[in-house]
């Protein structure tokens, strides 16, 4: 399978950590995998080149569609490649046959000073296990991290209080000295409970402290102390993240998502038991005309658990039910035997939980979208069925679509996308950073933008073919509003023989000049596709442009704001960091080494940020 069939959905494929598995003409899975990047090691696949290893180039020849999981971090995705693995046990991946092969920390409470442990056997008792995780070497370096952190007893030996004396630990205040007596059953389980709290993710406590310690020994000038509190702090952090997809407390839940596009809706469940991510399913629903979103999800619920084998007590949804909800309750918990709850959560664990399942279900349904076209392959009955719907003088071969991006009137950026024979050209798309218009303004910005544009047009002063190019037709991302400044603009400037048309996103309409009525395409039309991309297409290009823009300034003003930091010195800072979390959580020595930066004013940066 060559590149140009994934062409189009590789260039929708996000640039985030996440999973990605591979399927045959049959639908089976070949390949589950893990990446740091999703889009460029899925492309790594399709490139044109020739792949050295026989498993690559035989992998590579049976592909005939691939799918991805969006995840938060590395450590995240190296987990849920793991539980997929076992789950589908692709031919091509190597596996392990046991399935309670991975480790666990262990704390058996059965115990008068318990220890704490790795284990890979799960027992119904009354220990507490946390994990799994990735490997035993993570689990390893986490053990060591407690064992730094909190003064529990390494041994093995049985404890009577009554030992002549302590072992190294004791006196390197590893270890409070249960075995001599310095501390009794209750002061020991003071510190169990600790590493409890830790292994749970109750860390704020604990960081702040190490901070602390960490800011004290750098004062002290020392730079090895605070160095390897420094290490403490980046494992406790890295441990943390891990634990993102699997929760540690030993719940079973379901989590739905929706995403919608015309008469199409994704949903995506992910099943959660005993507080491990053990698979997911995606639906692919028919939506009922003017339904929403919510009688979308709400029609799902009750036909997907009609004939699912297990409820589970705890249901997170994205969007309300509505007044639907105490009778889908209902009707859950009678088929369960005991009471089910419809549960949308506002924070915490269990909102990043449905946050993550939801950005899987958009970037599902946006490929889905791309797959839809391509499979259709009806590029000239796009093109002809929207010149006919919208009475164009000549075929719109060349679309060139605008949309403009802001908050509050802030950091406002504008984008062009350009369509030629019904297909992305991306070299051809530009970007507009509104300069003249303060405030919420969107209909100036968009005159501003439109007017810079179509200047360059008039006035043929540019070598760009972007540029020079006369659009077949010009869509506008927005209303009547929009559609009339947009033909202000070609009156002002001159431009009459250029189709204007603008299309508003709640009811699919799209709006002509000189029309009173707008024009309804059909849902299923290969024109209202070829317009929605192209909308979706321009609205994405601005909203990326706006956020690396804001990101940006905000940077840029919370260093200028402090005293003794110019351009100079905070390019300097931001070159060798990267952002404002990374200068934020760096020691007041690296940020000395940088020249110019004193100590004093590194300890500036550091109460400022």
């Amino acid at each position: 399978m060559g590149l140009d069939r994934f062409t189009e959905r590789l260039a929708h494929v996000p640039t985030g950590p996440g999973v990605y598995l591979m399927r045959d003409e049959n639908n089976v899975i070949l390949y589950v995998g893990k990446a740091s990047n999703l889009r460029n090691r899925l492309r790594s696949y399709f490139v044109p080149t020739h792949h050295e290893d026989l498993k690559t180039r035989v992998l590579v020849s049976k592909i005939e569609d691939f799918e991805f999981i969006v995840t938060e971090s590395e450590q995240e995705a190296l987990i849920l490649e793991c539980n997929l693995i076992k789950e589908y046990q692709p031919q091509f991946n190597s596996r392990l046959k046991d399935d309670k092969s991975y480790p666990f920390i262990k704390i058996d409470n059965s115990e008068n000073f318990p220890q704490v442990y790795i284990t890979r056997n799960i027992q119904k008792d009354n220990a507490q296990y946390f994990g799994p995780y990735a490997s035993a070497g993570s689990v390893r370096k986490t053990l060591s991290l407690l064992k730094k952190l909190f003064p529990y007893r390494s041994c093995t030996k049985t404890i009577t209080g009554t030992d002549d004396r302590a072992c190294l630990d004791f006196h390197i205040n590893r270890c409070i000295g249960p075995c001599i007596g310095a501390a009794d059953k209750n002061q020991y389980k003071d510190i169990i409970d600790q590493v409890v709290l830790f292994l749970e993710g109750s860390t704020n406590q604990i960081v702040r402290s190490l901070k602390d310690k960490m800011g004290q020994s750098a004062e002290n000038l020392e730079f090895e102390k605070a160095a390897v509190i420094r290490d403490q702090l980046k494992s406790i952090e890295k441990v943390h993240e891990g634990q993102k997809v699997l929760t540690l407390r030993p719940e079973s839940l379901d989590v739905i998502a929706c995403s919608q596009w015309s008469d199409d809706a994704w949903i995506e469940i992910f099943f959660i038991r005993q507080g491990k991510l053990i698979g997911r399913d995606s639906y692919l629903m028919e939506v009922g005309q003017y339904d929403d979103i919510q009688g979308v999800q709400n029609a799902f619920l009750q036909q997907f658990y009609e004939v699912a084998p297990y409820i589970p007590p705890t249901v997170l949804i994205q969007i309300p039910v509505g007044e639907e909800g105490s009778h889908i309750e209902a009707f859950l918990s009678a088929k369960r035997g005991s009471s089910v709850r419809l549960y949308r959560p506002v924070r915490g664990e269990k909102r990043r939980l449905v946050e993550m399942v939801s950005n899987n279900a958009r970037e599902a349904l946006d490929q889905h979208k791309v797959k839809k076209f391509v499979k259709l392959n009806q590029d000239d009955t796009a093109i002809e069925e929207l010149q006919e719907a919208l009475n164009l003088p000549r075929l719109p071969r060349r679309i060139e679509c605008y949309d403009i991006s802001n908050i509050q009137g802030t950091n406002a950026v504008g984008s062009m996308v350009v369509f030629e024979k019904a297909r992305p050209k991306t070299s051809e798309y530009r970007r507009f950073q509104i300069r003249n218009v303060k405030g919420v303004d969107d209909y100036s910005m968009m005159k501003e933008m439109l007017t810079r544009r179509f200047k360059r047009l008039v006035d043929k002063n540019s070598s760009s073919s972007s540029w020079t190019s006369d659009p077949d037709l010009v869509l506008i991302d927005g209303g009547k509003g929009h559609l009339g400044v947009a033909l202000q603009v070609f009156l002002e400037l001159g431009v009459t023989d250029i189709p204007l048309a603008s299309l508003a996103k709640e009811n699919e309409e799209l709006f002509v000049p000189y029309m009173l009525e707008p024009i309804l395409l059909p849902r299923n039309s290969p024109a209202l596709f070829l317009v929605q991309r192209a909308r979706d297409e321009a609205h994405r290009f601005a909203i990326t442009y706006h956020r690396a823009k804001r990101s940006k300034s905000t940077l840029k003003s919370t260093l200028d704001s402090i005293e003794g930091i110019g351009p100079q010195k905070r390019r300097a800072l931001l070159k060798k960091f990267g952002s404002i979390k990374n200068i934020r959580s760096a020691e007041v020595e690296e940020l000395s080494e940088i020249v110019g930066i004193t100590n004093k004013l590194a300890e500036k940066i550091k109460t400022s940020i």
